[in-house]
């Protein structure tokens, strides 16, 4: 019966482009147990059920310490990447498994407070040698050391390397697939440590990923425009009309056009295309949200003070493990249930890292709010 049932689940292969990653060219880190699902549907389960994955829903897509209903959280991001990627997915049958679950995954390594979070995480880890911080990395390293309490879960190679590659921030307008190694993925996956140039260089190695990649840009131009607006940061009639003209203004507008010329540009191909006209106003597009969005979201005292707050937490973390402070929630709290691999394998440095980049915003206001009382 379990036979016939796994057929059942694998019979989408049938209809899926040539250029398409098909479910038995998966490739696991480890050895896997089989059941109904196939690999990919798999790995949407183990991401879905994860607690990264919970904490989405309490950090930062753009706007902080904002009371609105109306405003994007994490979570919002992640769910309209996962639908913009499945609907070009669709029309270019490809493997909408593979692309949800790198699409859902995409930033569980995601700090509390954004990119302003990363940032200042980063500044952090530098200085005490623990290398460069990119939220896509620690989504791997999630992944791969961190959940499952420190034994990790196995995920497909292909859904690990599209989540390593998904980056919005480097727009391009065609997208390759590469063809990589599990060695090749581990090289680049280590690499990212130490070589701060090399995040502008990753490129997936399969067509599902690109559409992620592309993806997470469309998503977040659009939806972040709306939150502006709502917010009184941003009038849409500002927007220049020569994007306008081209992708339109609102969220509906900007991902219909995308989504179209994407699918246009790239059916029955071994890549994914923008046509010029609209990639070139994506990039101004994008480039004028970094100047009256992002650069607006948060003040120089906002983020004096954020980076004070990183600071003392990581500090007051550092005293607690070098004294085997029992009273300290990062070890009454997170390494109590941990592995003893996970804790014999890494520094008190790097647990910090992990420790806090797996914050929600709330969680890390709470921690400083106690630690500035003792």
């Amino acid at each position: 019966m379990f036979e016939e049932i796994y057929i059942n689940m694998q019979n989408h292969n049938e209809l899926l482009s040539k250029y398409a990653c098909k479910d038995n060219q998966a490739i696991y880190p480890k050895n896997n147990d089989n059941d109904i699902r196939t690999p990919f549907f798999r790995d949407i389960d183990r991401i879905i059920y994860s607690l990264s994955f919970i904490r989405y829903q309490d950090k930062t897509q753009v706007f902080s310490n904002i009371k609105h209903d109306h405003i994007a959280k994490r979570m919002i991001h992640v769910s309209f990447v996962s639908k913009i990627a499945r609907t070009i997915g669709r029309a270019l049958n490809l493997n909408e498994d593979l692309i949800e679950a790198s699409a859902l995954g995409h930033d569980l390594g995601h700090t509390p407070f954004g990119h302003t979070g990363e940032s200042i995480l980063n500044d952090l880890s530098l200085k005490y040698n623990e290398g460069y911080f990119n939220h896509n990395i620690q989504s791997v390293r999630n992944l791969l050391y961190i959940e499952n309490y420190g034994k990790g879960l196995n995920i497909t190679l292909q859904v690990l390397d599209g989540i390593m590659c998904h980056n919005g921030e480097f727009a391009l307008g065609k997208y390759e697939p590469v063809t990589k190694s599990i060695e090749d993925f581990f090289y680049e996956y280590n690499q990212s440590y130490q070589d701060k140039e090399l995040l502008k260089k990753l490129r997936p190695m399969t067509l599902e990923a690109c559409v992620v990649r592309v993806s997470d840009l469309i998503a977040y131009l659009g939806r972040d425009i709306d939150d502006a607006v709502r917010l009184g940061v941003l009038k849409r009639e500002e927007i220049p009309s020569s994007i306008t003209k081209i992708l339109g203004s609102t969220t509906k507008e900007i991902v219909n056009t995308c989504v179209l010329d994407i699918v246009k540009n790239s059916l029955n191909k071994s890549y994914i295309k923008l046509s010029d006209e609209v990639y070139k106003a994506i990039v101004d597009l994008k480039k004028f949200n970094y100047q009256n969005i992002y650069n607006q979201a948060i003040t120089k005292e906002e983020l004096s003070l954020l980076t004070k707050k990183f600071t003392i937490l990581f500090e007051t973390y550092l005293q607690d493990l070098k004294t085997n402070n029992s009273s300290s929630p990062i070890i009454n709290s997170y390494l109590k249930n941990m592995s003893n691999t996970y804790k014999e394998n890494n520094t008190n440095e790097r647990i910090i890292i992990d420790y806090i980049a797996g914050m929600t915003d709330d969680y890390f206001l709470r921690e400083y709010a106690r630690i500035s009382n003792l």
